[in-house]
């Protein structure tokens, strides 16, 4: 064996061999390390990823009443389960039923007056219920629309701090009542109103009074969306007093609660959340993604923050998508923990809010942004943005300079030239291998698609390590392989140990480079990959330091421990990624082929945690082991996917872990009136709606014997606006693909009309419509202008949104929802005609009532209809009425 710095005296003499390290007995290099530590490579990230999993899902115990002797000042769980499953027995309640507006309204009240009599006598509790009429023009991928909203209901209490008489400044905490139609909204989102209501309790009963007020919000129209906290915020006489708010949401059902937004600016409250909350769990990434416009959700947040130009706190449930407006978004899947977890953080997080100096103040703290993130729950880390822009430059630059001067050092610098080499070799297959996997996971993508598979890792998440993070990986060791195959120098003085750091380097200048494009094109969310280098430059300051860079295998094992970090952080993210948008895929319509979503995450992920591992392969005696697995576990998961029963996309709760199909199937009536208010026909359907890549076969089996035709298609979009659609939201149904099935008229009792009551001429080219709306049910209406007219002004917002396109035409649209019952609408239009003195039609005007709850009403036939409907699969039935109208 060779010993280190001593010239070798066979193989090619004149070569300075710093570390000559053959043993030619075997052949091999004293550096390598057995072929199967490959597979063991494989297994330690699993084992890594499962201990993230459950760093991410596990939750504290809940108290219980038992608990009060002991914790008489604690959130109790178990009291806030038992208000959560009353709002959740009660059913669905969407905005303007009767489980809304009356027995929610009527449980809050109670239940809050139960609270004031128990109170602390230094304690002083303000209630008011808000009946508010208002609107705003709402802007959702880039579309524009009126947001109308008459008589929306919220409960509204103030506890009064001691600042009261001198200094009104109050914090606000907002949940909501109300949920969409089909679903209880357990988690969405009347479990957020069950912790409310269970820190007033707590709170109430303290004998100090809080520094400053806190407001209580129970809104009561949210889904619609954002209208009762729109009403608050702008009309209610306590909004005024608001300097802060922590707005409580969900996008899933249970699991922790994420801090996903935050501010703007503002950066005490993040330093309030890192001082008060006992189990952090935020990320500034999550913000700026959400921000982004990717993630088709909304909150109150937006309504505060650009409405009432008030920073705030924007927390949410997360974990389990599948359930998210559907039936399985009930208290089944509320346990004890989620409550008190979520407890105590409000809890603490409201306490140290109402009681710091900041909400005296909150202009003088608006100083930048953060950056924070929490590392599995164990610490929070914050930072300002400027700081954050120092870190990630110095730990990029020291994470490429300092291995490089250390391996220089180790060679006496007589090979700086190699050494650079061998990192541009690692930088080069790291870069071109993230490009290859992105490829290869398109093609899979494609091809799953192409015969019919699609999602099929929907309800069995682990297949997308088979069917992605595999081949990603597979795909970047062999650009490995061949970058040193066709750059690779055979007759280098380097040990393989020293090699293989070189092109470790190489993967940290690749990274770097990411992190400071990130960095300078304003993102904060560059913190995820800073702390990927991070780990690597520590293991490299250790190797220098110790001066280990040609030993055998002692530097390994310090990158491996270092990297083992790395790992939990990095696998950290892919749960996080794929719990979030895995769920989203069942939900954006048909346009986009999910399966390249997910894959190109994925092999994202796969580069993310294993780019530090995998030019450890040149380390393997043989490779043949480690490819050979990939190939391996590749193929079966394939085969899984597209020929088993392991792919199919969808389950029911037979397991408890429902992951369904959605639906929206709305039984239809439409009339069609002419310019002089005759009716000029009548017909009736099911309007079928098509929410992901497999829906349409679905809606196939559902309709059979009978064909639906594509909405586009049918004999209305030649000559109607908007091919008098249902529309009830035209973000939604504007964007996916819906079904028309012909079929018998329903029973609908109760709908929404417009007539003219005045034509008014105002001067040669303007004329006002004078209309009356009567019915006090959610609708909509969709306001097209003839040929040569134009909507120049209306009453029903100061705003006259854009108008938005479909099938051709253009129309205003207008969603205009009632929660208590309303008087008639008087609605005026100010319509201009480019032909002086024009006396015939001006508009053509859609009407859309839309019965969510209205199932005591269903016909045979829709019943029947609903009947085919497969158990995987969650169906929100509804019956609609369209009266178009020509004015």
């Amino acid at each position: 064996m060779y010993q280190p710095g001593v010239q070798s005296k066979q193989k090619n003499p004149r070569v300075k061999v710093l570390d000559p390290d053959i043993d030619y007995s075997k052949a091999k290099s004293v550096h390598s390390i057995s072929s199967w530590w490959g597979i063991g490579g494989i297994f330690i990230v699993l084992v890594v990823g499962n201990i993230t999993s459950y760093a991410n899902s596990h939750l504290p115990d809940g108290l219980r009443n038992a608990h009060l002797t002991n914790f008489p000042n604690a959130f109790i769980a178990e009291r806030a389960w038992k208000d959560l499953k009353i709002l959740n027995d009660f059913g669905p309640k969407p905005t303007g039923t009767y489980t809304n507006e009356v027995l929610a309204v009527d449980f809050l009240n109670r239940e809050i007056s139960y609270i004031d009599q128990l109170k602390n006598r230094n304690q002083q509790l303000l209630v008011q219920n808000q009946i508010v009429s208002g609107g705003y023009v709402g802007v959702y991928m880039n579309k524009s629309a009126a947001n109308v909203y008459r008589n929306v209901q919220n409960v509204v209490v103030k506890l009064v701090g001691r600042s009261e008489s001198s200094s009104r400044h109050a914090l606000l905490l907002n949940c909501h009542f109300d949920s969409v139609a089909g679903s209880p909204g357990a988690s969405d989102d009347v479990g957020s109103c069950a912790v409310m209501l269970e820190v007033l309790r707590v709170l109430s009963r303290q004998s100090e009074l809080n520094r400053y007020s806190i407001i209580f919000l129970f809104n009561g129209a949210e889904e619609t969306p954002l209208q009762a906290s729109h009403g608050f915020i702008s009309k209610h006489p306590w909004a005024a007093d608001v300097r802060a708010f922590i707005n409580l949401e969900s996008a899933g059902s249970g699991g922790k609660e994420m801090l996903f937004q935050s501010g703007p600016k503002h950066p005490w409250l993040i330093e309030a959340y890192a001082k008060a909350v006992p189990y952090p769990y935020a990320q500034a990434a999550a913000e700026e993604i959400f921000q982004s416009g990717v993630i088709p959700s909304d909150t109150d947040f937006r309504v505060f923050r650009d409405v009432g130009r008030i920073p705030g706190m924007d927390f949410a449930h997360t974990a389990n998508g599948y359930r998210y407006h559907t039936r399985y978004d009930s208290i089944e899947y509320i346990p004890l923990s989620v409550l008190q977890r979520t407890g105590d953080n409000i809890l603490a997080l409201t306490k140290t809010i109402a009681n710091g100096e900041e909400l005296g103040s909150t202009e003088r703290y608006a100083q930048g942004y953060m950056v924070f993130f929490d590392f599995l729950g164990l610490f929070f880390v914050s930072y300002s943005a400027d700081v954050g822009l120092m870190i990630n430059l110095s730990v990029v630059l020291l994470s490429i300079i300092i291995p490089f001067l250390s391996l220089a050092r180790s060679t006496s610098g007589t090979h700086g030239r190699q050494i650079r080499s061998e990192t541009m070799i690692g930088f080069l297959a790291t870069f071109l291998g993230a490009g290859a996997s992105g490829v290869l996971a398109f093609f899979i993508g494609v091809q799953l698609d192409a015969i019919g598979r699609p999602m099929s890792w929907y309800s069995s998440m682990n297949l997308i390590l088979g069917v992605y993070c595999c081949p990603a990986l597979l795909c970047q060791c062999l650009v490995h392989l061949l970058c040193n195959r066709l750059f690779g120098n055979k007759t280098t003085p380097l040990s393989l140990a020293l090699k293989v750091q070189a092109r470790l380097n190489g993967v940290n200048l690749f990274w770097g480079m990411i992190t400071l494009g990130i960095t300078f094109t304003g993102y904060r969310l560059a913190y995820i990959f800073m702390v990927l280098i991070l780990c690597s430059l520590c293991s490299s300051i250790l190797i220098s330091m110790f001066g280990l860079q040609n030993t055998v295998h002692k530097w390994l094992l310090l990158h491996v421990l270092f990297q083992l970090v790395a790992l939990a952080w990095s696998t950290q993210f892919y749960h996080i990624l794929m719990n979030m948008f895995v769920p989203i895929t069942g939900r954006i319509g048909s346009s986009i082929n999910p399966d390249v979503i997910i894959g190109t995450l994925a092999s994202f992920a796969a580069l993310f945690s294993c780019s530090y591992l995998t030019p450890l392969l040149f380390l393997l005696k043989k490779t043949d082991k480690l490819i050979g697995e990939l190939v391996a576990i590749t193929v079966i998961a394939l085969v899984l996917a597209s020929s088993t029963h392991v792919g199919f996309p969808y389950r029911d709760d037979a397991f408890k872990a429902p992951a369904v199909q959605r639906h929206y199937i709305t039984h239809t009536v439409r009339k069609f009136y002419d310019y002089n208010g005759g009716e000029r026909f009548t017909d009736s359907g099911f309007l079928l709606q098509e929410l992901d890549r497999n829906a349409k076969k679905t809606i196939e089996g559902i309709a059979m014997p009978d064909v639906v035709t594509p909405m586009r298609e049918i004999s209305a979009c030649k000559k109607e606006l908007f091919c008098a659609i249902p529309f009830y939201s035209i973000w939604h149904q504007v964007l996916f693909e819906n079904y028309w099935l012909p079929g018998p008229a329903p029973v609908v009792r109760q709908m929404v009309t417009v007539s003219l009551r005045e034509k008014e001429q105002l001067n040669e080219h303007e004329h006002r419509l004078h209309l009356v709306l009567k019915g006090s049910f959610q609708c909509s209406l969709i306001i097209g202008p003839k040929a040569g007219a134009s909507v120049k002004d209306w009453s029903l917002l100061k705003e006259l949104p854009a108008p938005i396109e479909f099938n051709g035409q253009r129309g205003h649209f207008v969603l205009l929802t009632a929660g208590v019952e309303s008087a008639p609408m008087n609605i005026t239009l100010d319509i201009r005609h480019e032909l002086k003195q024009y006396d015939g039609p001006l508009i053509d005007l859609l009407v859309t009532t839309t019965h969510w709850e209205y199932r005591k009403e269903h016909t045979p036939v829709f019943n029947r209809l609903l009947a085919r409907v497969p158990a995987w699969a969650h169906v929100v039935p509804s019956v609609a009425a369209v009266n178009s109208y020509t004015f």
